[in-house]
This record gives C-alpha cells, structure tokens and sequence, in this order.
C-alpha cells in the first residue's frame, strides 16, 4: 500500500472551514422507528488498524440493529477535523466519534487515562481499571458535563517509542530535539531538553523529510509502515514507554444516547467492546510482519533505548505525574487515585505472571522445529 492512499484528505482543517463543510451534510434521516447516525474519526481515510477498525465498529452497530440505527463514518476532515471529535458529538454536530482521550487536554488532564499514560498499564490492565476497577464509572462522570458518553473502543497494544533520524546513546542526545509526540509525553520529553512540535499523524513525513522534525512517534510497525516513516528516519525505538498500549475510545452524544431504547444502547456499547477486542487483535496480528518487512525490506534499524535514558523518562514521568497531583481538581484527583490504586494492585501479578512467560519464552529451546 502506499504512503500516499493514506494520507490523502488527511491534513486537519481550519475550524471557519471546517463549519463550512460540516454545514453541507444533512442532518440524519428519521423514518419508521429507523435513525442514521453520524460517526467523525481522528483518523485518514482507510487507514489500517485505527481507521480500519473504526469502520468496522460502525458497520457492527448498523448489523447488530438491523438497520435500526444505521452509522455512518467520516474519516478526519470529511465532516470535521481529525482533532475535533469530541466537539463535534457534544454539540450535536455528529452522534458518534472515534478518536482518543488524551488529544483533549484542554478539556481535562484527567482525558489522559483513558487512552494511556508513560509506564502505565498494558492492554489487559488498561480493559481491566475500564471495565473492573471503577474505570468507566469515572469516565462517565468526567464526560458528562460536556455530553459524552464513553466506550473503550479499540487498543494499539504496545507501541514503539518512534522513528529517529539519528540515534539515542544518551540522555544528551535529547536535548534540542525536535520532537512530535502528544500529551504528557510531550511534558516529559520537554523535562529532557526536547523541543516538542505538535502536528497530526498525517504531517509527520514531510516534516520529518524537511528536517523540521529529527523524530517523532506514531504507534507501531503495523501503522507506521504506510506512512513510510523509515524513508527518512532509519533509526526505530523501542519501548514505548509513553504507551506501553493505548486504549481509543467511542464518544456518543449522550443526549442522544439516553433517549435511545435499551436494546439499541446495549448495541453499542457491545459493538464498542467487540471494537475494542477487533482493533487489538488486528494490531497484534499485523505488527510481527509489518516489523519483517521494515527490517528484511527497508534496512530499518531497530534499537532499545540505553537503560539510563529510560530511567531518566521513568524520573521525569514521576515529576509530571507529581505535577498533576498537586495542581489537579477534584475530578481529575479521583482519575488519578483510582488509576494508582488499581496500578498498585496489578502490577505485581503481571511481574509474576505475563512479564515471567515472556522472559520463559525466549530462553534458548526450539518450539515446533526439528533440532
């Protein structure tokens, strides 16, 4: 597939523009007990995982309702920006969207969790706090001022910490760095001595091709290979310590949603559940040989960041999570306690259990070859 497809129609518009063309679409057809819902994404047309995904959430709900409740998908800048989704479903100018939490920063700090923070948790743990440790009874209450209503959605898995036009063998090598990445990340990378740059996913090539940016982090080798990052980044990261997964989430408008019958509510909240397992399992799937493809096809270099670099990211985690302690509201403070509490509480079986196999896993002994 080619850089190109993807990233086609990709680039956000302005907000003037954008009104102007989500103006232009008609309101949703109401017939016979039949609704058509509007669903805006973060992300390029046709992009595979994400936006792939998304597509199919969509397609679910319109099947399991019987075409009660028909959902129809914008990919980013058909209806509104990519960045703008969670405007667009509380105002009313579309019913549904699919993006991720933590590009709302603006709204509350506490939008971080919900999608990922730096040495964080796992995919598992991430569906875990939603959907067993109090998760989503405080999504609900974060969102419900501003009329949304929140699903986990989908989940990248672990990701890569991103391409580099040079490499890292120090903390030094980070100062001065231009840098795309989104979040808290960012405030981390700053505590460092980089120079952020914040741009879409679909502007990350040519400013890494110009030079404006020496690296920048995407998600994985099954959604970085499209945008032909390893053209003009050969050097490729790991751990992604800033999402060690990275849950994206269905926003409904919950106006909407409430009046809603129950049958067709559950429909969606099942479709979101079934998204969110189908975008994982997509991503596991494809990133083994998107990564062979990388190294065997394009020369990509693969490295781990030096164990001081990570310990120094680890540091600077610490302080901005610190930060947002002592400066948050009272919402964002029960996010923040709730998450700690139940990180307290899994990680020490996911140290004796998943972080054992894998460490069982790679020991030196042949699994289905002749030897």
């Amino acid at each position: 597939m080619k850089r190109r497809s993807f990233l086609k129609g990709a680039t956000v518009a302005g907000a003037a523009g954008a009104a102007t063309l989500a103006s232009s679409f008609p309101k949703p057809a109401i017939s016979q007990n039949r609704m058509e819902w509007r669903m805006v994404t973060a992300w390029p047309k046709g992009l595979p995982g994400v936006g792939t995904s998304a597509q199919r959430l969509a397609d679910n709900v319109t099947a399991m309702s019987d075409g009660r409740l028909t959902v129809k998908l914008y990919a980013a800048g058909e209806l509104v920006p990519g960045l703008a989704c969670f405007d667009a479903v509380s105002d009313g100018t579309a019913e549904m969207g699919h993006d991720a939490s933590y590009y709302h920063l603006n709204k509350s700090e506490a939008c971080a969790f919900f999608t990922a923070f730096p040495f964080g948790f796992t995919a598992s743990e991430q569906t875990a706090w939603i959907h067993h440790g109090g998760g989503q009874q405080l999504w609900d209450e974060l969102y419900a001022p501003f009329n949304l209503k929140g699903f986990i959605a989908g989940n990248t898995g672990t990701q890569m910490f991103g391409w580099f036009r040079k490499e890292i063998n120090s903390v030094d090598d980070l100062k001065g760095l231009k840098f795309r990445t989104p979040g808290n990340t960012a405030k981390i990378m700053t505590k460092l001595g980089a120079t952020i740059i914040q741009l879409p996913g679909g502007e990350i090539f040519p400013n890494l091709q110009s030079g404006a940016l020496d690296a920048a982090e995407w998600i994985g080798p099954y959604n970085d290979l499209p945008f032909g990052l390893y053209q003009v980044a050969p050097y490729y990261y790991s751990p992604g310590f800033q999402e060690f997964s990275a849950s994206l989430n269905l926003v409904v408008n919950k106006e909407k949603y409430d009046a809603l019958p129950n049958d067709l509510q559950q429909i969606i909240k099942v479709a979101a559940q079934a998204g969110h397992d189908d975008m994982l399992a997509e991503a596991t799937a494809g990133n083994g040989p998107a990564l062979a493809t990388l190294v065997q096809q394009h020369n990509v270099q693969l490295r781990r960041l030096p164990r001081d670099v990570l310990i120094a990211m680890g540091n600077a985690t610490n302080e901005v999570l610190l930060e947002l302690i002592d400066n948050a509201d009272p919402m964002t403070k029960k996010v923040i306690d709730s998450y700690l509490g139940f990180r307290e509480k899994v990680v020490p079986w996911s140290r004796v259990g998943e972080h054992a196999v894998y460490e069982a896993r790679v020991l030196p002994f042949p699994h289905g070859k002749r030897v």
